[in-house]
């Protein structure tokens, strides 16, 4: 009788709007054949959430309700789609994680760290990242590539401007200096190509292949 499959992978893109970490999740989950998966809005609860945290014309927020939906936005991504694949033994690629809640709500709009990290642990059940992925882009590249594609103010974080921008840059290079480990960093404005064969040796030489067959 075959024995429970192993553990599969998380691996987590994360960067500033406009950084191109989109495109690199889509690329590396196709390299690796891993399950993708985006926050906010995953879930059909996360879907709802999200409007009320990015749609331009949803009421206002105050900074700790924000955070609060975003953690919200977390535990069903985890209890619905990320833990059941990893114990089924899938490698999942994940378009933003709980970094992106220490960067945003914590360096862009001056939560408690502290506080915010043991709310993110919470919301996600202990799940962590196996490999957190920064494509780092320069502030301005950023906002020239969301211009180039009409994205200019598209939603509401993206409204605050190149300081707020600028801050979270500053939050989420702070993550990967204190865990150099458990990140890599890459250099966004290369050619898109060469970004997505680092991140997939990176993650080759690390963790090895997927097994066949794990999506």
């Amino acid at each position: 009788m075959a024995g429970a499959p192993a553990r599969g992978r998380l691996l987590a893109l994360e960067g500033i709007d406009g950084s191109g970490k989109s495109t690199q999740a889509r690329a590396l989950s196709d390299a690796l054949g891993a399950e993708l998966t985006h926050e906010p809005g995953a879930t059909p609860v996360g879907a709802r959430l999200r409007e009320l945290l990015l749609a331009p014309d949803a009421p206002p927020l105050s900074v700790r309700t924000e955070a609060l939906l975003m953690a919200a936005d977390r535990a069903e991504h985890v209890a619905q789609v990320i833990e059941p694949a990893l114990a089924a033994g899938a490698w999942v690629v994940t378009d933003r994680f709980s970094a992106s809640t220490i960067a945003y709500q914590g360096y862009g709009r001056g939560l408690d760290a502290d506080g915010l990290r043991a709310l993110v642990s919470w919301a996600a059940a202990g799940v962590v990242p196996d490999l957190s992925v920064l494509v780092d882009v320069p502030v301005e590249v950023a906002a020239a590539r969301l211009a180039a594609a009409g994205r200019h103010g598209a939603d509401r974080l993206e409204q605050l401007g190149p300081d707020f921008a600028a801050a979270v840059r500053d939050g989420f290079l702070a993550q990967a200096a204190a865990e150099p480990d458990r990140w890599l960093v890459v250099d966004g404005t290369a050619e898109a190509g060469a970004v997505t064969a680092r991140i997939v040796d990176d993650v080759h030489e690390r963790f090895g292949r997927p097994p066949a067959g794990r999506r």
